[in-house]
């Protein structure tokens, strides 16, 4: 990743890493690159719920009308709608203004290419290269493009989800947690729209409160809620709505590991899981891996984020693929991962089976797991891989495993952390294996 984007667009503290004249630069360079090929574009933005989407909106509007670009602003909208949306109206390109899980002192500035992918990481980099080495504001005269809000979005958007479902979801009951950001109003147009029996929670955004002690890095108070009203399920979103947690109704969390696997065997079942795959990342579960062996299913890992699922998926026309963090990306009918649709699928599968979420995600078991984090200095973080004594004893606890677990250790992308995940059966074993790695590692390059 460069210095300004990473693995999901340019993210910071707002008035710190991302500023209104960071935004503004981001609409010209944007703009500059995607037009040298074709003149009088029109980009897409959307926007979470955040306090700060309006004063960024603004410096990034500006900076794409200055360039003689057009843009159709989508108002708050989850960032699969926006990526949806492009292909839709023929646009040439989208942004959307979102940090999606992090709180709302953050903001984020994702970009999206004609086809409603993410930009490939040779067009980041040029866009970036304008913005720290070459940036000048257009001087051609009277060159400004015009700008439109799109009233229809939300709904053109809701009526496609509709569209994907062939079974009929009336009476199902289910808690819907929105996280206060995106999905407040999409998601209540959409399960009334399939009939759902859907309570919500956490649907008062305020600029302030998204993902605040809400959502899917905060699932509780929807297992409480599950339970309270006697639901036959729960699902959370993030932020901005890509991505999805479920809640049985025992009030069990249901990540997006079991989601993939109970999807992956829905279309293996119907013949429908093209080239035989799932894709996960080296951070998906063991127990995933091991219900892949026995499903005869081929697991394909890929690097932690959405972008590398999806573009193994690409490369290798695959259709079902995912993070742990419930980020899904169905192929078939998005080109991102999408929490609504996430959820509505899943819905469709228990109706279609006559089975409730805690009997489907039976087929899967799920290996306890223990992260840690360790302090070390900049140089150990580039060079830990070399280290003959953290190898000896990753290699030695591997041997010990002998195939019932599973080490990962891997560097953070944006601190000087090394993390250490340990899997296994026995989550005592996998603690203890786990702390003694921590101590080598922290003796070493700590």
């Amino acid at each position: 990743m460069g210095k300004l984007f990473g693995t999901d667009g340019v993210r910071g503290i707002v008035n710190k890493e991302l500023d209104i004249e960071l935004a503004m630069k981001i609409g010209v360079s944007t703009a500059r690159v995607l037009q040298k090929n074709k003149d009088n574009l029109t980009f897409l933005i959307g926007s979470d719920t955040r306090i700060s989407k309006d004063v960024l909106k603004n410096a990034l509007v500006a900076g794409i009308l200055s360039e003689g670009a057009n843009v159709c602003d989508l108002g708050v909208i989850p960032t699969p709608a926006v990526s949806f949306l492009i292909k839709k109206y023929g646009a040439d390109g989208g942004f959307v203004i979102s940090a999606s899980h992090n709180p709302s002192i953050y903001n984020g500035i994702k970009v999206f290419n004609k086809e409603g992918f993410k930009l490939d990481d040779e067009v980041e980099e040029e866009i970036e290269n304008i913005i720290l080495n070459d940036f000048g504001l257009s001087k051609v005269e009277n060159k400004v493009g015009k700008y439109e809000y799109k009233e229809s979005a939300i709904d053109d958007y809701v009526d496609y989800l509709v569209g994907t479902i062939k079974e009929n979801l009336e009476g199902l009951s289910i808690g819907v947690d929105c996280a206060n950001g995106a999905s407040f109003i999409t998601a209540k147009k959409l399960f009334k729209k399939l009939g759902v029996d859907a309570k919500f929670i956490n649907d008062n955004p305020d600029g302030y409160n998204i993902n605040q002690n809400a959502g899917s890095t905060h699932i509780d108070g929807l297992k409480e809620f599950v339970i309270q009203n006697g639901l036959d399920c729960g699902v959370a979103f993030d932020g901005d709505a890509d991505r999805a947690l479920f809640v049985d109704n025992l009030g069990a969390e249901v990540d997006g590991d079991y989601i993939l696997a109970m999807y992956g065997k829905h279309l293996k079942d119907a013949g429908k899981l093209k080239n035989n795959a799932i894709v996960g990342t080296v951070m998906s579960n063991l127990g995933l891996v091991k219900f892949c062996e026995k499903e005869g299913i081929n697991f394909i890992a890929t690097k932690v984020g959405d972008r590398y699922v999806l573009e193994s998926m690409l490369a290798n026309d695959y259709i079902i693929g995912g993070e742990q963090s419930g980020h899904i990306i169905f192929k078939e009918f998005a080109n991102t991962g999408d929490g609504e649709l996430t959820a509505i699928k899943i819905l469709e599968i228990m109706r279609q089976s006559k089975k409730g979420l805690a009997e489907l995600k039976g087929i899967m078991e799920s290996y306890p797991q223990v992260l840690k984090n360790v302090s070390v200095t900049k140089e150990g973080k580039e060079t830990y891989k070399d280290n003959e004594e953290i190898n000896k004893c990753i290699k030695m606890w591997e041997e010990k495993l002998n195939g019932e677990g599973r080490i990962l250790v891997r560097a953070s992308g944006t601190e000087n952390l090394i993390r250490v995940m340990l899997e296994g059966k026995n989550i005592e074993e996998i603690t203890n294996i786990c702390d003694n790695i921590v101590e080598v590692i922290q003796k070493e390059i700590g």
